[in-house]
């Protein structure tokens, strides 16, 4: 007889490929063998991962449509099963399988709006932060402001892409309406997070993710800046850090390693 952990591994691959054969050693409550048992509990099993896909894809699966997200779902089980008994987790890599997934060549937008939606749900269920507020960095001195580093909420996520496929999943979530969008009309970059009860989903400025990346790399404001500017040197700084700061981007702010600290004056009592 084979030991307990490769009886468990072959089980748990036949429940999750149906080209594969029912377990030799399965047996029903009559002592015989029961394939017709079997058939059904792998097919609870491969259905319900499905529908945990189809819940955290669903701009994807209006996309392509019931039949084809299915059929799509079922082949990334196969290639992907689930590593963690919580379903949440199922589908990081679901994005880079649509990337691999021959009959979806024909939409190569598909996997950053996949991407897209990963990045909500990742948002949606990363730990709570107070976002700071606008007016927590107006007693700064201006000569410090360029050795200012802030701390993005643990909840940010960038999803670059080269097509629109930010505007393709704002038409296919909730009340959207698809229409025709030019692929050649250049890329998109969306922002994800979620600095209080809602998931926010915002449109970056050439540049801008650029900037949000080094300043989570924990660079300074200096630093960011040069960054974006090298990306697209009209990014205007102002207007993008007011922007940031007023979705709930930051949780902080320190100063580069090296800068001299403020000065804390303490009134007398």
């Amino acid at each position: 007889m084979q030991p307990l952990h490769e009886r468990q591994r072959g089980f748990a691959a036949a429940l999750l490929d149906s080209a594969l054969a029912v377990p030799a050693d399965l047996i029903g409550p009559d002592g015989q063998p029961c394939p017709k048992r079997f058939a059904v509990y792998r097919n609870n099993v491969v259905v319900g991962l499905i529908e945990a896909l189809r819940a955290n894809f669903p701009a994807v699966c209006r996309i392509v449509g019931e039949e084809f997200f299915r059929v799509m779902a079922r082949a990334y089980i196969t290639s992907e099963p689930p590593t963690s008994p919580i379903l949440l987790d199922y589908g990081a890599g679901f994005a880079n399988f649509i990337g691999r997934f021959e009959p979806a060549a024909t939409l190569p937008y598909l996997p950053d709006v996949a991407r897209i939606e990963r990045a909500w749900t990742e948002a949606y269920h990363a730990s709570d932060a107070a976002a700071l507020a606008p007016a927590a960095l107006a007693t700064i001195p201006s000569d410090r402001v360029p050795d200012l580093c802030l701390a993005v909420h643990p909840s940010l996520r960038i999803v670059r892409s080269q097509f629109p496929a930010l505007t393709i999943w704002r038409m296919n979530v909730d009340d959207g309406v698809p229409s025709p969008v030019d692929l050649e009309s250049g890329g998109e970059d969306a922002l994800v997070v979620r600095p209080a009860a809602g998931v926010e989903v915002r449109s970056m400025p050439p540049g801008g993710a650029e900037f949000v990346a080094a300043l989570a790399n924990r660079q300074s404001l200096a630093e960011a800046a040069e960054a974006a500017m090298s990306a697209y040197p009209l990014f205007d700084l102002s207007t993008s850090l007011a922007a940031l700061i007023g979705v709930g981007v930051f949780v902080g702010y320190s100063f580069a390693e090296g800068a001299c600290p403020i000065e804390t004056k303490v009134r007398p009592t």
